[in-house]
């Protein structure tokens, strides 16, 4: 008999209570520092259960790209476990306005929904820009994480882009993965927009982040993901759903 559990992932009235339920993204640096995603001049509102976040971006980093990419970010407390048969599924509306940002290039400056795996460098996410959206699939290089060996490529990032959504508007987004299956699936407004079949990684748990992000190369020269751009990001509380066979 299949079980079903349902809960909501918000609170965002807590957002200043760091890890009560979210806490300010980043990874620990191998000098004994840590990168915090957090831009000096972001703007936070809560209000009718949704989190708003505007943020002029400012910050930077020259070497490592994935402390380059993240501007502003929460994860969750506390990750929320994969089951081991079944599937488990997140699902919030995003409203994304970005100003200032490159014309017909969404990795300039997006909002974004991250399910991150700091046990396996799994990424499961959706970026969200002004008139594009991308699904992303990837297993990552993060800082301090030993990713499993398999016979496929060990780090790989795969996006997805569309434009077929209310632009500049909320949407619903969901992603659903099944770890018994090794399946992912994207949805959009409650269409299927993208299924990934084979996943060579066992995803454990997930940390649900919620970011302002860009996604641009770092140089030989350094940085170039900022040039003024303000991007404003909005988030309703996360639907968790794990169906248990």
């Amino acid at each position: 008999m299949e079980k079903e559990k349902e809960w909501l992932v918000g609170d965002f009235h807590t957002i200043l209570a760091e890890g009560d339920v979210w806490q300010t993204g980043g990874f620990p640096l191998q000098d004994g520092s840590f990168w915090r995603y957090r831009e000096p001049n972001a703007v936070i509102i809560v209000r009718n259960g949704i989190l708003y976040v505007r943020a002029p971006l400012s910050r930077s980093h020259d070497k490592v790209q994935i402390l380059d990419n993240a501007k502003h970010m929460y994860y969750s407390a506390q990750p929320v476990e994969v089951p081991e048969d079944g599937e488990i599924s997140f699902e919030l509306d995003i409203r994304a306005r970005t100003q200032n940002t490159a014309p017909n290039d969404l990795y300039d400056g997006f909002v974004s929904l991250n399910l991150l795996d700091f046990t396996t460098g799994g990424a499961l996410d959706f970026f969200v820009g002004n008139d594009t959206y991308a699904s992303v699939y990837a297993v990552l290089q993060f800082p301090g994480v030993t990713v499993p060996e398999t016979d496929k490529p060990k780090y790989f990032c795969i996006f997805r882009e569309g434009q077929d959504f209310r632009q500049r508007e909320f949407n619903t987004y969901r992603i659903t993965y099944n770890r018994r299956n090794d399946e992912v699936v994207f949805e959009l407004n409650g269409r299927e927009v993208r299924r990934e079949t084979g996943v060579p990684v066992k995803f454990n748990q997930f940390r649900i982040a919620l970011g302002i992000m860009t996604e641009k190369d770092i140089t030989p020269e350094g940085s170039v993901s900022v040039h003024g751009q303000v991007i404003a990001g909005e988030w309703s509380p996360v639907k968790v759903t794990v169906r248990e066979s």
